[in-house]
């Protein structure tokens, strides 16, 4: 996942837990892990929270498939109907997916952060 977004002219450090890939206004975070995909998958945009939910919303489809992730057409229909709103969750498969806005912050943005529910062992951050 991670190799695949550097090909995609994302820089890529690790950043304890997470391997982060970021581009322009716009990153993604990984878990680190030995899941077969990953566990945890965050995906953030900076900016004013209407335009970083749009940009979000542009993203999280190239994103989701990368990490294979399925059912991402359920996924990002979802996201798109969250503009104008400052929070949200769903379940989407295996995935518990929340999206959430910050305006009150330093970096202001949109992030969706999607967890794997069938994920048993080193599932999230310490």
């Amino acid at each position: 996942m991670v190799s695949a977004l550097a090909g995609k002219s994302y820089k890529c450090a690790t950043d304890e837990a997470y391997q982060t890939c970021s581009q322009g206004t716009t990153s993604v975070q990984v878990l680190i892990g030995t899941q077969p995909r990953p566990a945890v998958l965050s995906m953030q945009t900076s900016g004013a929270a209407a335009e970083a939910t749009t940009k979000l919303s542009e993203l999280a489809p190239q994103v989701l498939e990368t990490a294979h992730v399925n059912p991402r057409g359920q996924i990002t229909d979802w996201l798109k109907q969250q503009q104008g709103k400052t929070a949200g969750t769903m379940k989407a498969g295996i995935w518990a997916v929340e999206f959430s806005t910050e305006t009150e912050t330093e970096q202001p943005g949109a992030i969706l952060t999607l967890t794997d529910t069938t994920c048993k062992v080193n599932c999230g951050a310490e």
